[in-house]
């Protein structure tokens, strides 16, 4: 049965998002997902909701069989799916998981929404695209409100002891175990009592992002405000947008902040750091591409957010006809901008020295669309909350290298967390 499918016009593009968003919440499950009205190109879709699910894929941990699982499941549903995979997923972690989403999820939503700035489109099973509109029109726009009690976060390792880790892989890359780490940590509060969707509002203001996202499947939350993209396809072109390299913002002189700007597109370290991850997805995308086909699109674009500036580059490659999602998915991830190289050693020795299980953090949130196209997130500058164990964390984390100076590296961990903090206040 085909989804019924209407459009409609809208008067106020803000409320009505607010509202869709109010409404999106009374579900076990939805997926929201906001570009900000930033102009990253490829720019598919302003915002995309999906709400209640009608089938799921669901891997609480990943076994060998899991990727034939998935393509099977992709098979049987060549409609919108929705969903994420944890950082874990494929290599499977011993560390405590704090929050608990699966390793794997995709949802075929009952109804999928598509906001523009002046048009509302609506396809659904179940109800009218008429009957959805009449009721997210009625509902009360979500509110950014102030939290009644300002979570106190506790660090999961002291700065000396972060020090210390960073020191210990740079012993690591002088033997040439790896060249590039990223390393991350995590920063919690117990008892948080904490209204996720006003919470994701107040972040949403304090960073809006490209890739943003308010993600939820039972207890499980996700409050992301994402700069960046995984892997994105259309037809046979795929994409991919890795940043390495951040730099703070002063907002209030432009000559200077102009500087900071230029001071990160001439850094030796950040350019070094974005063209190992570059290499790294270019072998990435080989390993699956037309051979000849991989091009780096553009190295070290400066792109500014509200706290940070950014060195993004983009890399494309023509897949073959018959590539599937899940060959994809395994020859890309997880992606090299929260890995390192070389991929397999990384892995092996991010799990030796981080602390707790990374999970949906450093995973990707999107979408797929009927006839296989997608577009998924890097979840980065992100909460993460179980309502049921009121437990709060958000992580963050950098690309080391030889050269890193580990007291600068805990400086910069801190610049990423300042728009969730803002949030928070």
């Amino acid at each position: 049965m085909p989804r019924e499918q209407a459009s409609f016009p809208i008067n106020d593009f803000d409320v009505f998002k607010r509202q869709m968003l109010n409404w999106a919440n009374r579900f076990n499950i939805c997926c929201f997902l906001d570009n900000h009205n930033y102009t990253h190109t490829p720019n598919r879709y302003q915002c995309l909701l999906a709400v209640d699910a009608i089938d799921t894929f669901r891997v609480p941990v990943s076994n060998p069989g899991t990727m034939q699982a998935l393509q099977q499941f992709l098979q049987q549903h060549n409609d919108w799916l929705f969903g994420h995979f944890n950082f874990d997923f494929g290599h499977p972690s011993h560390l405590p998981d704090t929050i608990g989403f699966p390793d794997a999820f995709l949802f075929q939503p009952a109804t999928v929404i598509e906001l523009q700035q002046h048009t509302v489109h609506i396809s659904c099973y179940h109800h009218t695209p008429e009957q959805v509109f009449r009721v997210i029109s009625a509902e009360t726009p979500a509110s950014a409100q102030s939290p009644a009690i300002t979570p106190a976060f506790t660090p999961r390792i002291s700065q000396a002891d972060y020090i210390a880790k960073i020191q210990a892989l740079q012993k690591h890359i002088l033997r040439g175990d790896c060249y590039e780490i990223n390393f991350c940590q995590e920063f919690y509060a117990a008892s948080a009592q904490l209204n996720p969707l006003a919470t994701y509002l107040r972040l949403a203001a304090a960073s809006p992002a490209p890739f943003a996202a308010y993600y939820k499947t039972g207890e499980h939350h996700l409050l992301c405000a994402s700069p960046e993209r995984y892997v994105y396809r259309e037809a046979q072109t795929l994409l991919s947008q890795p940043i390495k390299g951040t730099a703070r913002r002063d907002t209030t002189n432009v000559h200077a902040d102009e500087l900071l700007r230029q001071q990160l597109f001439n850094s030796s370290k950040d350019r070094s750091e974005n063209v190992m991850v570059v290499d790294l997805v270019r072998n990435d995308f080989s390993r699956l591409c037309l051979p000849g086909s991989v091009h780096v699109q553009e190295l070290f674009g400066v792109y500014s957010f509200p706290q940070v500036h950014q060195l993004i580059s983009t890399i494309t490659g023509t897949l073959p006809s018959q590539a599937t999602f899940a060959a994809i998915l395994e020859a890309t991830f997880p992606m090299g901008s929260m890995t390192g190289a070389p991929k397999q050693k990384v892995l092996e020795l991010t799990s030796r020295y981080e602390t707790v299980k990374r999970g949906i953090y450093s995973g990707t949130v999107g979408y797929i669309k009927p006839g296989g196209d997608f577009d998924f997130n890097v979840v980065i500058r992100s909460l993460l909350y179980n309502a049921q164990t009121q437990y709060l964390s958000y992580l963050v984390g950098g690309g080391i290298t030889f050269y890193s100076d580990a007291a600068k590296e805990y400086e910069e961990c801190l610049l990423k967390a300042a728009g969730i903090k803002k949030a928070l206040l």
